[in-house]
């Protein structure tokens, strides 16, 4: 008797086939039952993850923006290749799972070849996967295409680049003479050139060894000007991933000119403000190495390192307004502000207006940002600085690709018209990973107020900034060896403004003025006149304060007290105009500023 046949197996479904291949190569194929074929198309995405995966976990969120930057034409050639497998693998899929059903029933194969009819809704929902599949490939492809084209525009400005730009600050008509500040004060019209052309030189690229210097600048662009309003040096130390900034004021003065051609011009000394100097100097071929849309940075740079004794390689510059979009464009940015911004005449565009911001944890928009960071009637320029490296810091922190890449077509829009640099695209990877290195929560940040500078208003030149150069120059040379603290007593002592003399009646020649200018150094207003104190010679250093400026001068009174071993007394005498007066003892130690190279 013959033995009943059990059930038909139940045909699968081609379309789940597809679909699961979507998901995963080989997927649909094991669906299917064919577990070779399902290994074969697997195997290669399998490795590919295992690969990928192992290189993401070694790299953190800014080194892998730079994988990506250095990958950007790979990645579109790797796109297409994935699209084509991956259509493969999905069309196989459906058609093993069709091939399986005739062939169960056909019996196996015993009945002849039999032939199942086309299913449109299988054959439709075969369609929706492969336009799902591919439209998440254009959109791969477009993001790619974006960053190719940022990449190639004019952000990058190459040594022998000649293509014109949109907002070309090297054609910009006119000196950068306009402000939305009211006390800017307008630059003389840039000469032209007067001798011969400075030979242009490539920019030697930074070998991963030594300190890397980048000049950031901050532009105000309004009305066709070019004020560099905002100079931050970022300095990194590539061997122990240190890294400090450096800010001067844009009214700073008399800063030393590089020796060469400039000199016979602008002197030793430039004694324009230092946000003028871009466009003094952007049309000078006879001063500065470069072309049109180089030369200008190209002087910048020259002059920050000679104040800074440092090899400035690049520079990267955002304008006020495109720096506005890149903070909308990356969400906003959260800063926390240590003290209140209150600014009753900050420039607006329908004049002045008020401008307060409280302190605390604020999530701003780019409008505020940039408030924040040029905000300076109700502070000073030093304040501002410290807040400009905050908020460059803050975006730093919070830059997560995850968050960028639904941001990336706006983001890109506003890099376009906001950011200028000449770091090589070569090299871009490289210094994204270095940056990823450094620990931000340990930046050193020094802003060149007092000791470091003093504002002044004089009537020849309204009111300035005066630069302490030695001063400047020890402080950059010992960013990664001094101890912040020191830094910080500095800025405390230059705080508390004392006026500190120093009498010398031990006869011995310069005494009082090297005492006073080791006190200057550390940040006291120390002068040393050459009335000699009443009597004689005391045994120890005698330290007295005057007329009440104890209440005032706690830290001063504390340092001083420990630098000379001696204990401040008090007295009230009208007649002395200074705060304290120091007066050496034969035990007084020989005290010096330090050496400057």
């Amino acid at each position: 008797m013959q033995k009943p046949q059990g059930p038909r197996p139940r045909a699968r479904s081609p379309f789940t086939a597809a679909f699961l291949s979507l998901l995963f190569p080989g997927l649909g194929h094991l669906y299917a039952g064919a577990p070779t074929r399902a290994l074969g198309f697997a195997a290669a995405p399998l490795l590919l993850l295992a690969l990928t995966a192992g290189v993401v976990l070694r790299l953190d969120r800014i080194e892998l923006l730079g994988a990506f930057v250095s990958m950007v034409g790979a990645i579109f050639v790797f796109n297409i290749v994935a699209l084509v497998y991956r259509l493969v693998a999905i069309v196989d899929a459906y058609r093993v799972v069709e091939y399986l059903n005739a062939h169960a029933a056909s019996g196996d194969g015993r009945l002849g070849k039999a032939r199942l009819p086309r299913n449109p809704l299988s054959i439709a929902g075969l369609l929706a996967v492969v336009l799902v599949m591919v439209g998440s490939h254009a959109v791969v492809a477009r993001y790619d295409l974006l960053a190719q084209d940022a990449l190639g525009s004019c952000i990058f400005i190459a040594q022998t680049q000649t293509q014109t730009c949109d907002q070309d600050p090297s054609s910009s008509p006119g000196p950068s003479g306009s402000s939305a500040e009211p006390d800017a004060t307008p630059t003389a019209t840039p000469q032209p050139p007067t001798g011969s052309q400075v030979p242009d030189v490539s920019i030697p690229p930074w070998d991963g060894k030594q300190r890397l210097n980048i000049l950031l600048i901050g532009a105000d662009e309004q009305e066709g000007g070019h004020n560099t309003d905002t100079l931050i040096v970022v300095s990194i130390d590539p061997v122990t991933k240190q890294a400090a900034m450096f800010s001067i004021p844009r009214d700073t003065v008399d800063l030393p000119v590089p020796s060469g051609p400039a000199r016979r011009v602008w002197g030793s000394a430039y004694r324009g403000k230092i946000n003028s100097f871009f466009v003094q100097n952007r049309g000078r071929s006879d001063l500065w190495p470069g072309n049109d849309r180089t030369r200008g940075y190209n002087a910048l740079k020259a002059m920050m390192g000679e104040l800074y004794d440092v090899d400035i390689k690049y520079f990267v510059e955002v304008n006020f307004n495109g720096f506005k979009k890149v903070v909308d464009a990356v969400g906003g940015v959260t800063i926390n502000v240590q003290v209140p911004v209150v600014d009753n005449r900050y420039p607006g565009t329908k004049g002045t207006q008020r401008l307060y911001i409280p302190t605390g944890i604020q999530h701003m928009d780019g409008e505020e940002a940039l408030r924040y960071a040029r905000s300076r009637n109700g502070s000073n320029d030093f304040d501002r600085g410290a807040r400009q490296q905050r908020v460059l810091l803050s975006l730093r922190e919070q830059a997560d690709p995850q968050d960028l890449l639904p941001r990336l077509p706006d983001l890109i829009a506003a890099l376009k018209s906001a950011v200028r640099t000449d770091i090589p695209l070569d090299q871009l990877d490289e210094l994204l990973g270095l940056a990823s290195t450094v620990d931000t929560a340990n930046i050193r940040s020094l802003v060149f107020g007092p000791p470091f500078s003093r504002d002044t208003c004089l009537d020849s030149r309204g009111c300035i900034v005066l630069p302490n150069i030695p001063l400047i120059k020890e402080a950059v040379k010992n960013a990664f060896t001094a101890d912040p603290a020191d830094f910080a007593l500095q800025e405390r002592l230059a705080g508390e403004g004392a006026d500190v003399w120093v009498l010398n009646g031990t006869g011995q020649a310069n005494r009082a003025s090297n005492v006073a200018g080791y006190l200057e150094f550390h940040g006291l207003a120390a002068s040393a006149p050459r009335q000699k104190p009443e009597g004689q010679v005391p045994a120890h250093t005698v330290i007295t304060v005057y007329n009440g400026a104890e209440a005032t001068l706690p830290a001063t009174i504390d340092y001083l007290q420990k630098v000379f071993g001696a204990t401040v007394k008090t007295a009230s005498d009208p007649t002395i105009r200074a705060d304290i007066v120091i007066v050496i003892g034969r035990d007084t130690p020989v005290l010096e500023p330090p050496p400057h190279s």
